[in-house]
């Protein structure tokens, strides 16, 4: 269980606090969803819970323990958004190693069938790949790591109809073993695999019901 407790962020350069007073729970293996317009604080949450920045205040537990930073990036695996354009290998097989050089031939097999791509040659160039393919090896990058909490930057923008609805398809079934926080601008394509969601507006979290978010995007 995820419990984040009047988390704040306020850097010392901005008038404002970025993030306000962010409480939230989230289960294993719930798919949580935060939606919130360009400049809300989505991104900057995440990269807190992925350790990449550090709270102004509050608290992250995970179970019973307070975590730190350190554990932060022990526990989650963040995919940001357009994760493509981080890839820097010339091979599948050599972006899952990156950072991994003792990385056995089971653990590769295991992420690569985790996203679909078990099919798919490890000498196969990343950027030869679809779209909706790149998304996936973006996310078995992160399954290499064995995180508890996926941590996910708009998984489908860019991405046309059919790659949408692999990639929430592949979401879905991720989250039966995983528990998955997303943020995103645009919650209509994700709400039908959505267990809790919250709206974030000028860095005030606020929870919701999925039908009420339904609502509004049919709208």
């Amino acid at each position: 269980m995820l419990y984040l407790n009047n988390l704040t962020y306020h850097p010392a350069a901005t008038p404002i606090a970025i993030l306000k007073s962010i409480s939230l729970e989230l289960a294993p293996q719930q798919l949580g969803l935060i939606v919130g317009p360009s400049g809300s604080g989505k991104s900057t949450l995440l990269e807190i819970l992925a350790g990449l920045a550090a709270k102004t205040s509050g608290t992250i537990h995970w179970r019973d323990q307070e975590l730190t930073p350190d554990h932060l990036q022990q526990l989650g695996g963040l995919v940001f958004q357009f994760p493509e354009r981080h890839f820097c290998c010339g091979t599948i097989l050599d972006e899952l190693r990156l950072g991994h050089p003792e990385l056995t031939k089971d653990r590769v097999e295991q992420a690569m069938s985790a996203v679909g791509l078990g099919h798919l040659p490890l000498q196969t160039a990343p950027q030869s790949l679809s779209g909706g393919q790149q998304r996936r090896l973006a996310l078995a990058v992160q399954l290499i790591r064995q995180p508890f909490l996926l941590l996910l930057d708009e998984p489908t923008a860019g991405l046309d109809w059919s790659m949408r609805r692999q990639v929430i398809r592949l979401l879905a079934q991720l989250k039966t073993q995983w528990s998955l926080l997303i943020v995103t601008h645009d919650a209509s394509d994700l709400l039908e695999i959505a267990d809790r969601c919250w709206t974030l507006h000028h860095g005030e979290l606020q929870a919701v019901e999925p039908a009420e978010l339904t609502s509004v995007a049919a709208k």
